[in-house]
């Protein structure tokens, strides 16, 4: 089976914003079972990363870090859109607009300290959009256990 679906996302100015909750609600909708779901963002300012969602001091660090690689300014060419939006171009080169996580049982195999996130690299907020792909198994109806897989 496979679904796809768009989550949308109203993010805050330069911030990174947990979606894991609201990603694992679409999988338990869709009554998924084991497989692959792939997150793509449709923005070129904008990005996806895995990472830690126990202290919120990485992310601020992570924004700083990406701040002072691509710092705005007048030393683009382009700035048609404002000065925050080359860099955030930048940015998003330097992170991913696409990640595939496993799903196993209709749960996200993320870590236990890991979180999927948009990372608003504008500094104004936005509505994003996530489009998610499962492919994969559904769950098995009510009673029946997941199967055993063989050792073969």
């Amino acid at each position: 089976m496979q679904f796809i679906e768009t989550l949308s996302i109203r993010t805050k100015p330069r911030s990174m914003l947990d979606i894991s909750s609201a990603v694992q609600d679409r999988l338990v909708a869709f009554e998924s079972g084991d497989g692959l779901l792939t997150a793509f963002i449709r923005h070129t300012s904008a990005s996806l990363t895995i990472q830690e969602n126990a202290d919120p001091d990485v992310r601020a660090d992570l924004l700083d870090a990406l701040d002072r690689l691509a710092p705005a300014g007048p030393i683009y060419r382009h700035s048609v859109e404002g000065p925050d939006d080359m860099p955030a171009h930048i940015k998003t080169v330097l992170t991913q607009t696409s990640i595939a996580i496993p799903v196993l049982h209709g749960r996200l195999m993320l870590g236990t300290w890991q979180g999927l996130y948009v990372v608003e690299h504008r500094s104004r907020p936005h509505t994003r959009e996530v489009l998610l792909h499962f492919s994969g198994t559904r769950a098995p109806q009510p009673g029946r256990p997941y199967p055993v897989p063989s050792r073969d």
